[in-house]
């Protein structure tokens, strides 16, 4: 028999999100309390759900938990949310706290054999790689299904009797998946380039340089091109390596950098200077493309070191050498 929410604790909730849901998870895409966009780990109930209803497990970051729930409009079901500490599913199961252990920790906790009459659990397919289906089974009793990548085809897949089509199994990424990823990636890049700014404005105050307009904005743009435009273009740009992608298209933000400043026709901006674009611009667009590599489905963990191994000694010294050119540039015309 069913047990109430009154004997075991039983979070009710619904499919309608609020202002404030929405809100939040516009502030956690900029980066504004991120790592505190959580839910109470638990069991919750949408609709009236019975004792035979479908489980379907979740990470406690709340945007992945309201994605899940809005999509249950209609149909009556448990949520099982897993303590991931505030990470989404797929990041969660390669840290490991969308895992095995959790998973059949929480079904103690919440006593879900006392809830439900049957032994099935629904996990995203995102989550497989944390989970272990033959240990939460033997450990628990209960039998893992694999659901669908978006959460959109749980209705579908539900009604179709728990089956998947080749298109619930496939992770998409388009263009729209990565663009609503970079305002984090631009936030997170904003305290670097203030401390850039401020060295500049230091270097201006001791004449040790001419840190101006143009460098403000040819940096900018860099930035730009490997916090944005180099994720939005991803599969476009030729290459396997982020950083090589965006590199690339730093070194045209960078050529046209130095075409737009009159390279050649105006004496102060000379080859060195044209050079030292040409070093730095590349290399910071190179490296915070390269940082994109932790919200894409493209990499793999031993792929994403070896990138680096290579990539960031080969910026660093880039970087090095073109800030050189700039200053021998600046002392020369000083």
């Amino acid at each position: 028999m069913q047990i109430s929410s009154r004997e075991l604790k039983i979070i009710k909730t619904t499919t309608e999100l609020t202002f404030k849901d929405i809100r939040g998870s516009w502030k956690a895409r900029w980066g504004i309390n991120r790592m505190n966009f959580k839910v109470e780990p638990g069991l919750y109930s949408v609709g009236n759900p019975k004792e035979t209803s479908p489980v379907l497990v979740t990470a406690n970051y709340k945007m992945s938990f309201d994605r899940l729930r809005k999509e249950l409009k209609g149909i009556a079901a448990w949520i099982l949310v897993l303590d991931t500490k505030g990470i989404n599913v797929w990041c969660a199961a390669g840290k490991g706290t969308f895992g095995t252990q959790e998973l059949v920790n929480r079904i103690a906790i919440v006593q879900l054999e006392k809830v439900v009459s049957h032994r099935t659990v629904i996990l995203p397919q995102l989550g497989a790689p944390g989970i272990s289906a033959h240990e939460v089974s033997k450990s628990s009793g209960f039998t893992v299904i694999y659901g669908p990548v978006q959460a959109k085809d749980i209705k579908e897949f539900i009604d179709s009797g728990k089956k998947a089509t080749a298109g619930m199994r496939t992770v998409q990424f388009n263009a729209y998946d990565r663009l609503v990823l970079t305002p984090v990636e631009l936030v997170n890049t904003s305290k670097v380039s203030l401390m850039i700014f401020g060295v500049l404005f230091l270097l201006n105050i001791f004449g040790v340089g001419s840190f101006g307009f143009v460098d403000f904005y040819a940096y900018m743009g860099a930035v730009l091109v490997g916090c944005v435009l180099t994720p939005v273009l991803l599969p476009w740009i030729p290459g396997r390596a982020f950083a090589w992608k965006g590199w690339l298209m730093g070194f045209i933000w960078a050529v046209m950098v130095n075409g737009l400043n009159g390279w050649t026709a105006v004496p102060q901006y000379s080859v060195l200077k044209a050079l030292g674009y040409l070093l730095i611009l590349p290399s910071v667009s190179a490296f915070y493309a390269m940082n994109f590599t932790g919200c894409s489905t493209f990499t793999s963990f031993s792929g994403v070191l070896k990138e680096m191994r290579i990539a960031v000694p080969a910026i660093v010294i880039s970087i090095i050498l073109g800030i050189c050119l700039i200053l021998i540039n600046s002392f020369i015309n000083f």
